[in-house]
Formats: structure tokens, C-alpha cells, sequence
């Protein structure tokens, strides 16, 4: 039996585009039918669409889908197709004569990898929205997670492969947590309980993990080895429980805790770390926002795990992996 994935969340369904010689692509999680939604943005570097109209007061409440996507500001392009999909399909926020389907979007850099030429454009975003299926979830490089890259203090070439996880959890009351998250951070992935760096900066003289955290503190500059805002985490929360947006901002906010636990450093200003959070209803549960904010923190830092683990080399750059597979081949 598989791992829970997002997709386990009921009314949630996830597709990718995948670029392998460009080495960009871009990932949609649709819930079609409309789900309540938030974000929590947190790094200093960003590139988002449509996350003003998540905030307190909005008259739109409810999305139908959310683009995850490379190819930084470019990317954001890739949102046009998915609501092009979507409005095929008769679906969004009605509005006089038509309806206007609603995507918000977040972008992280990888034109440092692959061709920097290459970015999800909206035929990108179509496509992937066609692609979705609620049956399953490809991991690691692939979709917005194709080109990523983590431990960048030593410049890319020195990073190893980053990638896409999901991971979901059922709590007791039957509602279900889930998360997918697109890791290209600056920092090292760790194991959440003892710190060890699982993929990040490597020594050019040694291959052996140096650090990041370590390597900052000594006076490491990021800004000498490329160009600022070359990072970013971005991921999406979701939950088949019936609760409102301010429930929402606090899962959102605790899913910020598992990329902490996971991804040292975080929120930094190299990195444009975001989480959106959905709620579909589909269980008719109410949830314990409680519950359901701190499994979102726990999804998350297993999700980045994953997406490492199931990171395969490409660009030159290794992955865990091929790492692994060397030491133990040594």
C-alpha cells in the first residue's frame, strides 16, 4: 500500500510538466469544484500571482487551482493556461456572463540550471492541468521541482538535486492533511529529528556536505557566488476538512515550521519561501483546526524529505542518491 499524498485529500488532483532539457516545469494542484484558501509568505526574495486576493476582507474566498512553477517571474506565465483549462471546463467564480477561474501561482529560480531560456509558459500550465489525476503523484524531478537545487552557498555547481514531495497524514477525526512541496532552497535538507544533511552544499575539494548554516556564519557571502534571489520552497497545504480562511492562515503559518525543521536555513533573503493552504470540505468533517494546523507542519517536513530522496541527477548536478550510492561504492 502507498504512502498518503496529497491526492488522498478529496477533492484534490495533481499534474505536471516536465521540461528535461530545458530542466524547468511547473506543478498544478486543482480542486476544480473550489476550495476556501490562504497563504503565508515568508521569504524575502518571492514571486507569486493573485496571493492579495487570499488576505482577510477579499470578496473571493474560494480558488480552483494552485500553480507551483520554475522559470522564476517567467513562470508565472504558466497560470494563464491552467485557468484556460479550467474555464474550458466551466469552471470558477461566476461573474455577470462567465465564469473567471481563479489560480494563484509561485515561482522559484532555476534558470541557473538547464537552459536559462526555458520556463513554463501557459501551453505548460494547459497541459499539466490536463495531466492532473487524483489517482497518484510523481516525486522528485519533476514538474516545478525538474530544475531545483539545494545548498547553494557554494553556487550551483556545489548544490545537489532538489525535487517534489508530497507526504499526507489522516488524523482521527478522518480529515485529511496533505502537502506538496517544491524544494530549491539556499539552505541544507535535514532530517527534521536529528539534523543530519541529507542533500545541500558540498565541498569542491571533498564532495562531503559542508553545512550551510555553518558556512554563513563564517562569513560565506551568497551575493559573490550568484545572483540574489536564486532560492525558494513553495508549496501547497490541503485538507478535505469544512474550515474557514482564518483556520487556513494558521495551517499555513505552521506549514512555515516543518520547511524550518527541514531546510536550514529558511526565509532567508536569497529564498522566496511560500504555502498556500486549501480546503475543500469534501469530508463534511468541521476539523480541529488545531489538529489540522500542526499535521500541515508535519506533512511538510516529511514532503521535503521526499522530495529529495526521490530527486534523480540532472543539469551535472547529483542527487542524494547518486551521493549515497558513491560513498558506499568507495
Amino acid at each position: 500500500m502507498r504512502p498518503l499524498t496529497v491526492v488522498d485529500v478529496a477533492g484534490i488532483s495533481v499534474g505536471h510538466w516536465s521540461d528535461l532539457t530545458g530542466l524547468t516545469g511547473c506543478t498544478v494542484v486543482l480542486c476544480p469544484e473550489g476550495a476556501t484558501a490562504a497563504v503565508d509568505v515568508r521569504g524575502g526574495a518571492p514571486g507569486t500571482r493573485e496571493t492579495d486576493l487570499l488576505g482577510p476582507g477579499r470578496l473571493v474566498e474560494r480558488v480552483h487551482a494552485i500553480l507551483l512553477a520554475g522559470g522564476s517571474a517567467f513562470g508565472l506565465a504558466a497560470a494563464d493556461g491552467v485557468m484556460r483549462l479550467l474555464a474550458e471546463r466551466g469552471h470558477g467564480f461566476a461573474v455577470g456572463p462567465r465564469r473567471i477561474p481563479i489560480v494563484p501561482g509561485a515561482v522559484l529560480y532555476d534558470l541557473s540550471v538547464g537552459n536559462a531560456d526555458a520556463f513554463p509558459t501557459a501551453d505548460a500550465g494547459y497541459r499539466a492541468a490536463a495531466s492532473a489525476s487524483a489517482d497518484s503523484v510523481e516525486e522528485g524531478s519533476v514538474g516545478a521541482g525538474t530544475g531545483a537545487t539545494v545548498g547553494k552557498v557554494r553556487g550551483v555547481e556545489w548544490a545537489t538535486k532538489g525535487g517534489i514531495g508530497t507526504a499526507a497524514l489522516r488524523l482521527s477525526d478522518g480529515v485529511t492533511v496533505g502537502a506538496i512541496v517544491a524544494v530549491n532552497s539556499i539552505g541544507d535538507v535535514v532530517n527534521p529529528t536529528t539534523g543530519q544533511i541529507l542533500a545541500g552544499a558540498r565541498d569542491p575539494q571533498t564532495g562531503e556536505f559542508l553545512g550551510v548554516v555553518r558556512q554563513i556564519l563564517r562569513g560565506e557571502s551568497l551575493t559573490s557566488t550568484g545572483p540574489v534571489g536564486t532560492a525558494t520552497t513553495i508549496g501547497v497545504i490541503a485538507t478535505d476538512a469544512d474550515i474557514n480562511r482564518e483556520a487556513l492562515v494558521r495551517a499555513a503559518a505552521l506549514a512555515h515550521d516543518g520547511l524550518a525543521r527541514a531546510v536550514r536555513p529558511a526565509h532567508t533573503l536569497h529564498d522566496g519561501d511560500t504555502f498556500f493552504a486549501l480546503a475543500t470540505g469534501k469530508s463534511g468533517v468541521p476539523g480541529n483546526p488545531l489538529a489540522i494546523a500542526v499535521a500541515a507542519g508535519e506533512v511538510v517536513a516529511t514532503a521535503i524529505v521526499r522530495a529529495v530522496r526521490e530527486a534523480r541527477s540532472l543539469g551535472g548536478i547529483p542527487s542524494v542518491a547518486e551521493i549515497e550510492a558513491a560513498r558506499q561504492g568507495g
